[in-house]
């Protein structure tokens, strides 16, 4: 993986100073620590930060084809190159490096923008094509690497983080409030909105073409599902077990191709540990393992994690943190995401990769992506109990409890109106996104309510899919899944940023493009068969795994929320945080409804949907002051902002 960022001019051929590519490249220096490579010609710049993985001595990019027409600089892996190589040989092209980078500027010559059709993997890319003045900016299909881009003074700029084009010098960073209220409906920001107004985020699956100054978008792929009862079943499944089970070799197969060694994750769990497994039979010989233990501070699978490794004949390295540990990891994990973070157990997975780059590894597999393919989250499970309730009792009760939890959650504010839908549908998330807004009418501040006027967050969604209403109700869901969570959570917070921070490429087996089409085909049965999410894995992983591996209960990897600042661990920058000085400052919330919920967090111990709902409020809350203190000028707490390296003059 590395990291890419560059500019074009959207009104000529100005040609944009080396000294801020430079700059803007230099702010994402943790991504590719290896090498630092640019080409700029009138109208156009390319940088390229590379970590080395693949042809460590030739891959240096910005790379071109060989009459320097087409130039490319990427980040990401092609899974499927040496296979893509040897066909672009068959056809002529000569190679002269054996890294996937080189791929894409033949395959743009053979097959222009439906090159992407070819690419499989995960990638963030920038071509410039010299002959039509064309630049193309593109993103994998479900949103692993990043690409972020803002329009500024007839330039459209573009980065892998957004770092890199607040260095440029030429955005200034701005909250956008929009971007908040998403944290607090649907726990992360839109797969285009981000915190910082006026700077975008490529949805996953689409590209931008920009030509004679014209910036056009494109979808070149969407997760598709076949309509309700048409989807594969069988009267003996055995044969699409072994299905999968080919399916889950081959990804782990591909993901294990690297010129650098690769470790893997493992929780405990069952898809990580299947992750493992399959890497095991593939290189005939166990690979490294790395877990993260909790001391009062989550479910702790360390137990679980070491009887896997032990199975699997794997060396396990544990790294382990109690609350203080998280807390302290805070600012480094909004630094890296530049994003408020509301799943606190990402600090421990940014302090994981920094465990595994202090070891001298480069690339790690983990068990991602499983739990969207296969339906394995409690959410899934309640829209099945909750469709059947309704198929025997009728609608009008379980709605009449659903506004009894608002009004009980809201505590005499009016609650913001329920029974929302996603185009058209309601997916299982929707009653957890409508319960966790109800803390909007009490925590926000009037001045929030007048920054977000008429805004609807659903509208941001990008979900504009005109076939989810013929899929069954499970798909339907796990769509949505893909497409919030996944891309605006988990690829970002618990995924590529953190990882990246310390130089670790994180690779996804369940994220594979055939693996996630045939979960996509199969029946909703196979994923939740009663109370058991992912059974089809299961059957897999017996294949693969001990039996009692393979049948243990899902837990799900989390840390505690607010209590992991609101103890006396906590260092003094959260009470500076949670100031009414400093709630003042940045007008987000009321301060002295945050001091309420503070104080009934830590004085109530009793477990209610009101409970639940401010414990994740307080943590958004937290996390919000700390990103507008670390990136919009600071002035909240002691601690250090971050800034942009000074630009870098040319020699």
């Amino acid at each position: 993986m590395c990291g890419i960022a560059g500019a074009v001019d959207l009104k000529g051929t100005r040609e944009f100073p080396w000294d801020r590519l430079a700059s803007m490249t230099g702010a994402i220096a943790h991504r590719g620590p290896d090498d630092e490579q640019f080409h700029v010609e009138p109208g156009v710049a390319l940088g390229a930060r590379r970590l080395s993985i693949i042809d460590l001595a030739g891959g240096r990019q910005p790379i071109a084809n060989e009459d320097r027409t087409i130039w490319v600089a990427f980040n990401g892996e092609l899974f499927e190159y040496p296979e893509l190589r040897r066909q672009l040989l068959a056809d002529g092209h000569r190679l002269s490096t054996r890294c996937d980078t080189e791929a894409w500027v033949h395959l743009y010559e053979d097959r222009g923008e439906a090159m992407f059709d070819r690419a499989r993997g995960q990638f963030a890319v920038s071509l410039w094509d010299r002959n039509t003045r064309t630049l193309i900016l593109g993103r994998d299909r479900v949103g692993i690497c990043p690409l972020y881009y803002a329009e500024v003074d007839g330039w459209l700029l573009w980065g892998s983080e957004i770092k890199a084009i607040l260095a440029s010098g030429m955005v200034a960073a701005r909250s956008d409030p929009k971007g908040v209220d998403h944290l607090f409906t649907f726990f992360c920001a839109g797969t285009s909105r981000t915190f910082f107004d006026g700077i975008l985020s490529l949805p996953p699956g689409h590209f931008l073409r920009v030509r004679d100054g014209r910036v056009s978008h494109h979808c070149y792929w969407d997760l598709d599902f076949p309509d309700a009862g048409q989807e594969r079943r069988m009267d003996d499944p055995t044969p699409m077990v072994e299905e999968l089970e080919g399916l889950l070799m081959q990804a782990v197969e591909r993901r294990l191709r690297s010129d650098v060694p690769v470790v893997s994750y493992i929780s405990g769990g069952l898809d990580s540990t299947v992750v493992l497994g399959c890497s095991t039979r593939q290189r005939r010989e166990p690979i490294p393992s790395f877990t993260i233990g909790f001391d009062n501070a989550g479910p702790d699978e360390r137990s679980h994690a070491a009887e896997a490794a032990e199975v699997l004949g794997s060396p396990l390295q544990t790294i382990t943190l109690d609350r203080a540990g998280l807390v302290h990891a805070y600012p480094e994990l909004i630094r890296a995401a530049e994003g408020p973070v509301l799943d606190t157990s990402c600090a421990a997975l940014l302090r994981l990769a920094q465990s595994v780059h202090d070891r001298g590894y480069k690339v790690a597999l983990t068990g991602e992506g499983s739990d969207e393919a296969l339906a394995g989250y409690a959410w899934y499970k309640a829209q099945a109990i909750r469709n059947a309730v309704v198929g025997r009792v009728g609608t009008t009760g379980p709605r009449l409890l659903r506004k009894a939890i608002m009004r009980a959650i809201a505590g005499g504010r009016p609650i913001l109106p329920p029974e929302r839908a996603i185009a058209g549908v309601r997916p299982a998330q929707q009653e957890m996104f409508e319960f966790v807004a109800q803390a909007k009418p009490t925590v926000y501040s009037a001045g929030m309510w007048d920054r977000l006027g008429d805004h609807d967050p659903y509208a941001d969604l990008d979900i504009t899919n005109e076939r989810i209403g013929r899929w069954a109700p499970l798909n339907q869901s796990l769509y949505v899944g893909y497409k919030v969570m996944l891309a605006g959570l988990l690829m970002i917070a618990k995924g590529d940023r953190i990882a990246m921070n310390a130089s670790v490429e994180t690779r996804y087996p369940f994220l594979d493009d055939d693996l996630i089409a045939f979960c996509a085909g199969i029946a909703p049965e196979y994923k939740l068969r009663g109370r058991v999410e992912k059974w089809i894995l299961r059957q897999a992983a017996a294949r693969i795994l001990p039996e009692r591996i393979a049948r243990r209960p899902k837990t799900m990897f989390r840390a505690t929320m607010s209590g992991t600042f609101l103890g006396p661990h906590r260092p003094t920058w959260v009470d500076q945080l949670l100031s009414p000085e400093s709630l003042r400052a940045t007008g987000y919330f009321d301060p002295r409804a945050v001091a309420m919920q503070r104080s009934w967090q830590v004085s109530i111990p009793r477990i209610t949907p009101a409970r639940f709902v401010f414990d994740v409020a307080l943590t958004c809350v937290v996390s919000t002051q700390l990103w507008h203190h670390l990136f919009l000028g600071g002035g909240l707490c002691d601690l250090p902002t971050w800034e942009p390296t000074s630009i870098r003059r040319a020699a």
